[in-house]
């Protein structure tokens, strides 16, 4: 769903922009939902815990892969790269670890990382949506973004997100050293 999502969302039309907000939200929950049931019931595959990161995080980059797009002062590509490197080296390590049986030990850091850019990722997208309104409507939202407050608030996301993958690597650096030798 994520490239459907995308796709629809770069439209500069309020229908496709808004149709885009309902994939993603239903893309997003339906994976919860997936998830949620999976443990709940053990049925849980190997192939399902390889992938359903994997989608996560599709969905996750295809959402700051749009932003850019609304307004690159606002939303710098090299802030989206940063963060879509770092999860991109975390997910693989993960996935390596994983693959050898070893568990990479998951960080209080990266889960605020994950909360604060889901939490960023929907405001910035709704708001996306919001700035196709004409009127007074489509003036307040634009007087929103005048104030810069997406870009710094994105700052705070990419340093947390960094932060968080430096974390990951430093405190699982035997782990990393043990896998580069077998």
């Amino acid at each position: 769903m994520a490239p459907i999502f995308l796709l629809m969302f770069i439209q500069d039309d309020i229908v496709w922009r808004g149709l885009s907000l309902v994939v993603f939200t239903v893309a997003a929950v339906s994976d919860a939902v997936d998830g949620y049931y999976a443990r709940k019931y053990d049925v849980e595959s190997d192939f399902g815990v390889f992938l359903d990161p994997l989608a996560d995080k599709f969905l996750t980059f295809a959402g700051f892969v749009c932003l850019p797009f609304l307004d690159p002062s606002q939303f710098p590509w090299w802030a989206i790269v940063l963060i879509v490197i770092r999860d991109v080296i975390i997910t693989t390590l993960r996935v390596i670890s994983s693959r050898k049986g070893l568990i990479i030990e998951t960080r209080k850091t990266a889960k605020i990382k994950t909360a604060m850019q889901m939490g960023f990722l929907y405001v910035a997208l709704l708001f996306g949506f919001l700035l196709l309104f004409g009127g007074q409507f489509g003036n307040i939202v634009n007087t929103i973004f005048a104030t810069n407050i997406f870009y710094w608030v994105l700052m705070v996301v990419v340093v947390i997100t960094v932060y968080s993958g430096i974390e990951y690597l430093y405190v699982n650096r035997s782990l990393f050293r043990s896998i580069n030798k077998a």
